[in-house]
């Protein structure tokens, strides 16, 4: 299910982690001088929370539809909220709709406080049947 983000390479750079905690999947970026794109806040850079929300969103395609292969994006939207402090950073997702072709998603990311979110994302994915 979530073995999806292990075998991403930019994934595995990121130091992505996921678990599932009372039936939703939770994916973790921990915090690594690496991530920070605004070094005087300091504040992560804005390309790892992306990232991290389209990771987490792909890894909860996979989860509800564990026979499908790695479905490609079609498009991305995100919405930054606030500045990404220098700590871990830990995003879920919600497929909204998915039809046979086609997925919508969304991926809320939060640090501290999960009611205080520090981006969204809101996507489509291009479905990709094992059989096509």
């Amino acid at each position: 299910m979530t073995d999806i983000l292990f075998t991403l390479p930019y994934a595995r750079f990121l130091g992505l982690t996921s678990a599932m905690q009372d039936d939703e999947l939770i994916v973790t970026m921990p915090f690594a001088d690496r991530l920070v794109g605004d070094p005087i806040l300091p504040a992560l850079h804005g390309g790892s929370t992306a990232a991290l929300l389209e990771f987490t969103a792909i890894a909860e395609i996979a989860r509800v539809h564990p026979s499908l292969r790695l479905p490609r994006p079609i498009n991305v939207s995100i919405a930054y909220l606030r500045s990404g402090k220098p700590i871990a950073v830990s995003a879920t997702g919600r497929v909204v709709r998915a039809g046979r072709r086609v997925a919508h998603v969304q991926a809320t990311a939060w640090q501290a406080e999960r009611d205080q979110p520090i981006a969204t994302l809101t996507a489509h994915f291009l479905m990709n049947n094992n059989n096509s």
